[in-house]
This record gives structure tokens, C-alpha cells and sequence, in this order.
């Protein structure tokens, strides 16, 4: 079995592929380059290097949001290209998923915060449960606080992943009365790897859709479907 993963749902651009049970080549870049510019030659390389040619994917298993709209968008056309292309079918992910996937094996509570802007997160919560990952709240877009009053009702220890570290730090260092940490840097952004080894659990399990049928997972409007939304309430 070989998967081809796609990561595109912040500034983080990832790839990676997967062999069997080993990740043979990721390729991550968390800089200013859009990733218009960044997937397809990033693709390109880690298939080089590994060695793979694309007829030999089963499948692309693609971070389907919530996230960055732009990156989001983005990162679907490909994998929908790609898998037309092929014809191989694509698997869903979903990021907040895919990034909890990260802290594998851990006993603390996971939440994974994305910056969503105006005091608001992408954010779930989960753990692992002899190997397997458990959701205990599916991806949401929500207020910072009203996470933190739902963490504080389950009272375990949390470890936080993602974007919104060093936006909310201060404010859930000062708001949480619950025992937490924040995760490292090498493990607490978007990684291909992860949406693999998740990807790989769903075809395992036939969860898998067409290239023409996937969609992402925006949560909420766009910035400007809100401003659009808002002018013609003021007309």
C-alpha cells in the first residue's frame, strides 16, 4: 500500500508518502511562500527522492479542514487533480484530527487550536485510548474562552497543538485552572506524516471518496462572504 498525503490547511505545506507502515519521504515548509508555489514541486521531490512513481499510489489522503480557505482550496485541487489523473480514490482527514494524531500515544487530553482570528479557534478534543484516537469534541470554530470553560468541565490534564499557542498562551496560561502544557515545536504545526498514518486507518477501512466528490470542511464563512453578508444587511 503507498499513500500520498497532502497538508495545506495553515502556512504550514506538507507532504509526505506512505509505504506499508513506513513513512518513506515528508517534505515540510512553514515559511512565506504561498502554496500555490510550494505543493505541486514539493510533491515532485518527495516522490523523486523516494523513488515513487504517482501510478503507484492507492490513494491521497488530503487535510480536509477546517483552516486557512485559501490553503484549503488549494490543497484540495490538487489532490482532486491529482486523483482524476490517476484514478485513484482521495481520503478525507480531517485536520484538527490529523494534528491530535501528532501527540500519538500520549495520556493527556489533546486540543488542537488553529487561529481562526477574532478571538475564535478550530479546535476539538481528544485522546488516545489503547492505540486508537478517541474524539471527544469534534472539530468546532468557537470563542477561546468557551473552550477553556469546556476543558475546565472535564478537568484533565490537556496538552495544546497548533497555531493559536502563541496567540492564547498568556490568555490560557491565566484562564485555565486545569494542569497543561503546550506541545514542542517539532510537533505542534500540520504534519503530512500524520495525515498519512490517519489516511491509512480510513482506506483500511473503506472510508474513502471519489476525486469529484471530496469537499473541504470550511466550519464557517469566508472573511468575505462575512463582509459581503454584512453590507447587504446594511443596504
Amino acid at each position: 500500500m503507498r499513500i500520498l498525503a497532502i497538508e495545506a490547511s495553515s502556512l504550514v505545506a506538507s507532504v509526505a508518502i506512505l509505504t506499508d507502515d513506513i513513512i518513506t519521504a515528508e517534505y515540510t515548509v512553514n515559511h512565506k511562500k504561498t502554496h500555490s508555489q510550494t505543493l505541486l514541486p514539493m510533491i515532485d521531490e518527495v516522490c523523486k527522492m523516494a523513488e515513487a512513481e504517482p501510478e503507484s499510489f492507492d490513494a491521497i489522503a488530503v487535510s480536509g479542514g477546517p483552516g486557512s480557505f485559501t490553503g484549503l482550496r488549494i490543497g484540495s485541487a490538487t489532490a482532486k487533480g491529482l486523483g482524476q489523473a490517476l484514478k485513484i480514490p482521495l481520503i478525507h482527514v480531517p485536520t484538527l484530527d490529523a494534528m491530535a494524531y501528532n501527540m500519538y500515544g500520549t495520556d493527556m487530553l489533546i486540543c488542537p487550536i488553529m487561529d481562526a482570528r477574532r478571538s475564535q479557534v478550530y479546535t476539538g478534543i481528544y485522546s488516545f485510548d489503547e492505540g486508537k484516537l478517541s474524539v471527544h469534541m469534534p472539530s468546532s470554530a468557537m470563542a477561546i474562552e468557551e473552550l477553556i470553560e469546556k476543558l475546565e468541565g472535564i478537568r484533565r490534564r490537556t496538552v495544546f497543538i497548533g497555531d493559536g499557542i502563541p496567540v492564547f498562551r498568556e490568555f490560557i496560561d491565566k484562564k485555565a485552572g486545569f494542569l497543561h502544557e503546550f506541545a514542542p515545536a517539532g510537533i505542534n504545526r500540520q504534519r503530512a506524516s500524520s495525515v498519512a498514518l490517519l489516511g491509512a486507518e480510513y482506506f483500511a477501512s473503506g472510508k474513502t471518496v471519489t476525486a469529484a466528490e471530496h469537499l473541504p470542511d470550511y466550519l464557517r464563512v469566508s472573511q468575505a462572504e462575512r463582509e459581503r453578508a454584512e453590507r447587504l444587511a446594511h443596504e
